[in-house]
């Protein structure tokens, strides 16, 4: 093996990634063809730029035209228990694994920037590096580089490390050997495909990012459909069914990095104490989390969804205080949600209210209508 690639492995455990490859800056035809499909198929919702970027994506080169070799950095953040027992807890806001902390993004993105530092200064090799902040195609890249392969759920499985890897990407002006590709070990299984709570998988490998709860969750700007609602849960950011369900995650060791442990426990995200938060309390809340991303409007969008879906009646005069709510996707997603806790002779008090006789926004008369139906 190179001397210099030796020293490169070296100082990627000593910053704490758990497994490193190195590829070719090249992306086979079949996962070319298949990000073609999935676009033709307008299968990514309101993700435009995947659309825009796709050519990057294909072509390494296009994001750095020195690119020649691609190192491809694999973090371990595996949880202790497993995500899918969070399910069953209906009163408790249910966040995905990788949100349960800091985002991920900053903290590898310190790694990185010190890994390119060391690079230059002691290897004298110029780089460029992403984490979730490009379009790299990152999934294959990491499969060539040996990091682990395509499960059917379309995320990333290692033998090592189960669905919990966080990727990253630099890309070097110099040759290296490449590693290894890893090869497809799913087997016959299709628990992943069989556990999505919204059918979101077309077939293996292929999945309808539009009814993706993590989508819905995360990306997804409006109303929720009504067809998918019932079936979000308690889930307020992401999902991790698809992940949390894969048998190769009984041979992960659990994260070591402290940034990553969810530092609240799960039972203490009560849904009845988040529909009181406020915009400022969010910000305050979720400063060092991508929680923070989507926003106080849609999160609350979310909230709303899971308290719908808790049975709990308890949480009906704190929904009732959202039909107030300036934005119109909190008033429309509060009168859905009372709709699925009240009781037929509380409905109709509501309808006869007066509470939104001065409502113009469209989609919150339609939600309305919809209220009026039951």
């Amino acid at each position: 093996m190179d001397n210099k690639k030796k020293l490169i492995i070296k100082k990627a455990y000593e910053l704490g990634f758990e497994v490193i490859g190195f590829t070719k800056p090249k992306i086979a035809s079949t996962d070319q063809n298949n990000l073609t499909e999935f676009l033709e198929n307008n299968l990514f919702g309101h993700m435009k730029w995947l659309e825009r970027h796709a050519n990057k994506k294909k072509k390494p080169h296009k994001l750095w035209s020195q690119v020649k070799t691609i190192i491809v950095l694999g973090l371990n953040y595996a949880p202790q228990e497993n995500p899918l027992n969070k399910n069953l807890f209906k009163n408790n806001a249910n966040i995905s694994v990788y949100a349960s902390n800091k985002d991920y993004h900053n903290v590898i993105k310190k790694k990185l920037l010190y890994f390119k530092e060391w690079l230059k200064c002691f290897l004298d090799i110029d780089s460029k590096y992403f984490v979730d902040s490009a379009p790299v195609f990152e999934k294959p890249l990491a499969q060539s580089s040996g990091l682990g392969w395509q499960g059917k759920h379309t995320n990333l499985v290692s033998k090592k490390f189960g669905s919990w890897l966080f990727l990253s990407e630099i890309f070097l002006p110099i040759k290296f050997e490449s590693d290894k590709s890893e090869i497809d070990h799913c087997g016959s299984c299709v628990d992943c495909l069989d556990v999505c709570p919204t059918n979101a998988f077309i077939d293996s490998h292929k999945i309808d990012a539009r009814k993706c709860i993590s989508y819905l969750t995360i990306e997804h700007k409006g109303p929720f459909p009504i067809s998918l609602r019932d079936k979000i849960g308690n889930k307020i950011y992401g999902c991790d069914d698809c992940l949390a369900v894969c048998p190769w995650n009984k041979f992960k060791n659990v994260t070591i990095h402290k940034e990553l442990i969810a530092k609240t426990k799960n039972e203490n995200y009560k849904i009845f104490d988040l529909l009181n938060l406020k915009e400022t309390q969010f910000k305050e809340k979720f400063k060092e989390s991508p929680i923070l991303r989507i926003g106080w409007k849609r999160f609350m969008r979310n909230v709303l969804i899971a308290a719908g879906n808790s049975n709990n009646r308890r949480l009906i005069f704190k929904i009732k205080k959202l039909l107030f709510s300036k934005e119109a996707l909190v008033r429309g997603t509060a009168i859905w949600s009372l709709g699925k806790l009240m009781n037929k002779k509380e409905i109709s008090f509501l309808k006869e209210s007066k509470i939104l006789s001065s409502e113009k926004n469209k989609y919150v008369l339609f939600e309305w209508k919809l209220f009026k139906t039951l």
